[in-house]
């Protein structure tokens, strides 16, 4: 009861609960397991909760990748991630599927060139900043999850398939369903990767929004611009202060802590999407082949079945035969025994009181001729008919 007491006590005080596992990633290659609750995590990044909620792998949420004014959310297939212009967060990095996103952002994060680490000027300019360094780690990390699976099925599908083709038993079959969901299945998560690159590249506003280096330095050279002016004059006029509170209104509105991230540019803030652009198609491209790769594999399995159908369609052809063969001669086969059956009555006719030397063997020869007859007739019939091939 203490224990209870002492838990609600805490809860009623807004004592924070113990945080999920987070893994923080810098630009210069440090790394560290934090535990981070849910609202630190908002004031931290400038989310949404419902931005955080996408990212719990408990929850099936669709694939997407969301830029918010201080933070991009990553979330595709095993590529979960919050991106700022610093620092990468990935959650439960102790997963095992989830700890190679963690290497490579390490090795790739550390290996690339930053603004000032004593690069010639060349070079600076031509690297890309971190959000997008880290933004391309995480969709080479998908694409290259989603491409080891589609080749592993490819390399599993193709030869059972061939061994369906040539026997077909409950045992292949089986392997061939199981071949087909898992075809499905990854085809429906690949198709979810490329629609949501598709959509991006269609939506230059939520490219725009990604910017988030270029953004944190629109806002800090207009920081300093009003801080250089304000300096220019010793006792600033009344509208220069009026102003001064509302350009900081403006940029807390984008930046602060509490903000609630919703928004998706600074006012007067238009970056140049073409890098960002150029590294979505090139994942678009690559997401793109390994769909394709799949579509071929369907269609390999599409005419698999097709065929197994048509050649269960032919057994079906020959057992449906084989029975009017077997129906036709039971037919005549029935009729010799009813002429039999006459013929084995109690009853007077010549025939019984005629010489019996050789008339056993004859009648049953004309019974045993005219049943082959009939039934040679009947497969001629059949045959010019149509019914047998």
């Amino acid at each position: 009861m203490a224990a209870a007491a002492a838990a609600f006590t805490r809860r009623r005080h807004g004592a924070a609960a113990p945080g999920a596992e987070w893994a923080a990633v810098s630009g210069a290659g440090a790394w560290r397991v934090e535990e981070v609750g849910k609202h630190q995590l908002m004031r931290r990044t400038g989310l949404p909760a419902r931005d955080l909620r996408g990212l719990d792998p408990a929850l099936s949420c669709p694939c997407s990748i969301t830029g918010r004014d201080r933070a991009v959310v990553v979330n595709l297939e095993r590529a979960r991630a919050v991106i700022t212009a610093t620092e990468v967060l990935v959650p439960a990095p102790r997963d095992p599927a989830v700890a190679p996103l963690v290497g490579n952002l390490l090795a790739r994060l550390a290996a690339s060139p930053t603004p000032d680490d004593g690069q010639p000027s060349a070079r600076r300019d031509k690297a890309l900043p971190f959000e997008f360094r880290a933004l391309e780690v995480c969709l080479e990390f998908s694409c290259k999850s989603l491409e080891q699976e589609t080749c592993t099925l490819e390399k599993e599908a193709y030869p059972a398939l061939d061994e369906l083709s040539s026997n077909v038993s409950t045992l292949n079959l089986e392997r061939a369903r199981q071949i087909k969901s898992r075809l499905l299945a990854i085809s429906g998560r690949v198709q979810k990767v490329r629609d949501e690159l598709e959509h991006l590249l269609d939506d230059d506003v939520d490219m725009a929004a990604m910017h988030l280096s270029d953004k944190l330095a629109y806002y800090q050279a207009a920081v300093d611009g009003r801080s250089a002016r304000f300096d220019t004059n010793n006792e600033p006029s009344e509208f220069d202060e009026e102003r001064g509170r509302e350009e900081d209104e403006e940029g807390e509105g984008s930046f602060s802590e509490g903000g609630n991230g919703n928004g998706t540019s600074v006012v007067g803030f238009t970056p140049k999407i073409d890098e960002l652009e150029n590294l979505l198609e090139a994942y678009f491209v690559q997401v793109d082949g390994t769909l394709n790769k799949l579509s071929t594999l369907r269609e390999y399995v599409d005419d698999t079945e097709d065929y197994i159908n048509i050649m269960l369609d032919d057994k079906q052809n020959q057992l449906l035969q084989m029975g009017i063969l077997l129906s036709t001669a039971t037919l005549v086969m029935s009729c010799a025994i009813a002429i039999t059956g006459v013929f084995g009555m109690n009853i007077t006719i010549p025939l019984y009181t005629a010489s019996t030397e050789g008339v056993f063997w004859e009648v049953t020869g004309g019974i045993v001729g005219a049943t082959v007859a009939i039934y040679l007739v009947a497969l001629i019939f059949f045959k010019r008919s149509g019914i047998l091939q």
